[in-house]
């Protein structure tokens, strides 16, 4: 072959691979890949509105990028023209709008089809600009999914006032808990650097009704409280604040006395009283919408108001003190359990008694579950407990405890399960999402948090179809009665549509997604087992774990209480007596095996291996069965990922491809170290239609992974 020809070959290769580079589909772009959108139905002869406004400009991007082109600025309407604007437009006055609007609040918005002298408008209005980028948004994403029309009528207020992410980014640049590679924030480029990543950030939030987020790790660095690190703050703030997003800080107890140099940080010293007075002055003076602090307090070794004898009261009163001038609330997390009694009772204990002598703006920050984000929990009984004091589900997205980024975990129908169960605190119907909204209360201040997936990874969230739960959590947060599904139809439509793919193609998708999370609790969990992870790091399985010297609640063996009479966790009434912390009729139903949801019940009850399950089977078999099903699940999931190779960009299907991969192996991983171990109790054989243990135990029990650069 002549050079010259090899040269040729060469260059075409060199073109072609540079041409898949550009397209290449990276998942940078999130839900927001408007170039993609099959735009069907949807055609406007022009635009009215303020040009040069964040939510008209907003528009004309996603529409140049849809079609190539701007709409034309218009200065009347015409026929099909669209017309976004506020209160302040004469137009949208002349529609009739103001008393629906107003009602919706700054935050709410309207889409509406109207006739106006023979000429049809679709209309975007609100009483303010974050409202109006709340509406464009959701009509953006009408037309990425292919539901325009001409007789459109969507009204829409918010289900929280607070919808914020929680980042547990350090100061170092590290994530703890997080699995997306390092933190955005580039705290030693700021202020002098400014990231194109935080504009994208914002958008991306916008663009699902996340209004806050807090930048830092709750084991808070009082660092983040110096003058140098508030110049850093203040510059991530200006990126935010045209998307409408407000920045709160994660705060340490004892910032008085490590950073202040005052001999204590008592939140009865009137000096530090006065210290945190003049800090939030002093953050204020810099960003005038600062949203508060969000604190983690005696718990987990980190100082709080008991090292001095005080109470969560007088340390949440204090802050909320210096706050209340300038607007700002305080987030206060009643994640606390000090050594004694049953872990899953503790938050209730110490909060109960407190219950309406908080300061106005103090919300109590509560995990969905008693113990800690785990695959499957009951609901915090702390949720209707609290009657006189606001309180905040928090909701974890980064996967800790679900296979990290390398399973795939729909984690929307978990926090639907949470959301929608019912406290019966206020009668039948007394769901989580009403006691937490201001619904049954009326609280002044209602908020949701969610723990932050993100991190510097090219596709932001470590697996593709972790930004599925970051999209979620905003979604739910904007509406709290949304299903999972229609939530999960939303994101693989704009997630993976291309114009040559009908919607319908991924009807089996949607079904993976859907199934994925009882799925991981088949592989891993099942029955209401729970905190059976590997030690430290919470990655694959080690129900032997026995680490000297470590605290009882931090290991595997005191959950599970496996013995040669049966398994799991005694909360009735003979036992802890956890059940009594939740109203009737739950206390019964979950005190009664027979009663008992079988999702919760080695969470409440410790039974014989013997025990006549509802099914018919004796509990080994039913947990036998059960893991076996969770690594059919995933083997599925493989199946039908696989049969979407033509309908996905080479990239992106090989990536999670290989992720299902690991998830397959995971979950064999996972199923054969509990039933191997378990049976060492039982002294029962798996059933034989089971697929046989791969591995052996002795083998298992060897394994230590290093997944230090997680954190």
């Amino acid at each position: 072959m002549c050079l010259k020809y090899k040269k040729s070959i060469f260059l075409c290769c060199f073109v072609l691979a540079t041409l898949f580079r550009l397209n290449a589909e990276d998942g940078n772009r999130l839900w927001l890949r408007f170039n993609q959108t099959v735009n069907r139905n949807c055609h406007f002869s022009g635009i009215l509105g303020q040009s040069g406004s964040l939510p008209f400009d907003e528009f004309q991007s996603a529409w140049n990028d849809m079609n190539g082109t701007e709409l034309v600025a218009l200065k009347t309407a015409t026929d099909n023209s669209l017309l976004i604007g506020t209160l302040k437009d004469k137009t949208i006055k002349s529609f009739g709008l103001s008393k629906e609007l107003k009602a919706l609040g700054k935050e709410g918005f309207i889409i509406r089809s109207i006739n106006k002298n023979g000429k049809r408008i679709t209309v975007v209005a609100s009483i303010a600009d974050n409202g109006l980028l709340y509406g464009v948004y959701h009509l953006l994403r009408i037309i990425q999914t292919n539901r325009f029309s001409d007789n459109l009528d969507v009204a829409e207020k918010p289900s929280y006032s607070v919808r914020i992410l929680n980042h547990w980014d350090n100061l170092d640049g590290t994530v703890e808990r997080g699995y997306a590679g390092r933190s955005i924030w580039k705290w030693d480029e700021l202020p002098a650097v400014i990231s194109p990543r935080y504009k994208v950030y914002a958008r991306a939030n916008a663009s699902i009704g996340i209004n806050a987020t807090v930048l830092n790790n709750v084991n808070a660095s009082p660092k983040v409280l110096s003058v140098e690190y508030l110049q850093k703050v203040k510059a991530i703030a200006d990126v935010l604040r045209p998307f409408h997003i407000r920045v709160y800080l994660s705060i340490n107890f004892s910032s008085p006395k490590i950073l202040g140099g005052l001999p204590t940080s008592d939140p009865l010293d009137k000096n530090v009283r006065k210290w945190w007075v003049d800090k939030a002055s002093e953050i204020y003076k810099l960003i005038p919408d600062f949203g508060g602090f969000l604190v983690k307090a005696n718990s987990e070794g980190l100082p709080g108001p008991m090292d001095y004898g005080r109470t969560h009261v007088d340390g949440a009163n204090m802050i909320a003190d210096a706050l209340k001038p300038h607007g700002g609330i305080v987030m206060w997390r009643a994640f606390v359990y000090e050594p004694g009694d049953d872990r899953a009772k503790l938050a209730y204990k110490e909060f109960i008694n407190f219950d309406g002598q908080f300061r106005d703006n103090v919300i109590i920050q509560v995990k969905n579950g008693p113990i800690d984000f785990q695959p499957r929990e009951p609901f915090s009984p702390l949720f209707g407990a609290l009657k006189k004091t606001p309180i905040m589900p928090e909701l974890q997205i980064t996967q800790e405890y679900l296979g990290q980024s390398n399973h795939l975990v729909f984690l929307s129908p978990m926090w639907e399960e949470c959301l929608d169960a019912d406290t019966y605190c206020n009668g039948h119907g007394s769901t989580i999402g009403k006691v937490t909204d201001g619904t049954i209360f009326g609280n002044k201040i209602s908020a949701i948090a969610g723990v932050s997936n993100i991190g510097e990874d090219t596709n932001w969230c470590g697996h593709h179809f972790a930004q599925a739960n970051w999209y979620a959590f905003g979604r739910l947060a904007w509406n709290n009665t949304l299903t999972s599904e229609e939530i999960a139809d939303e994101w693989i439509q704009q997630t993976f549509q291309t114009p040559q793919i009908q919607n319908t193609e991924f009807e089996t998708i949607l079904k993976m997604m859907l199934t994925s999370h009882q799925t991981a609790v088949d592989y891993m969990m099942p029955l209401g087992l729970h905190h059976i992870f590997a030690w430290s790091h919470h990655y694959g399985p080690e129900p032997w774990c026995d680490i000297p010297g470590a605290r009882p609640d931090w290991l595997p063996k005191y959950y599970h209480n496996a013995n040669e009479a049966g398994i799991g966790f005694d909360r009735t009434t003979k036992g802890s007596d956890a059940v009594s912390q939740y109203y009737t009729p739950l206390k019964e139903q979950f005190n009664d095996p027979a009663l008992c949801p079988d999702k919760y019940l080695l969470w409440f009850h410790h039974l014989s291996w013997d025990y006549k399950m509802k099914s018919g089977k004796t509990l080994w078999d039913e947990m036998c069965y059960t893991y076996d099903e969770g690594v059919k699940e995933v083997r599925e999931y493989q199946k039908i990922w696989d049969k979407a190779e033509n309908l996905i960009d080479a990239q992106r299907f090989a990536e999670v491809q290989s992720k299902l991969r690991i998830q397959a192996r995971d979950a064999v991983w996972w199923k054969d170290a509990c039933l191997l171990y378990f049976q060492t109790f039982s002294k029962q054989p798996i059933p034989y239609e089971i697929e046989r243990p791969v591995h052996d135990l002795d083998e298992l029990k060897k394994i230590k992974l290093d997944l230090k650069h997680h954190n």
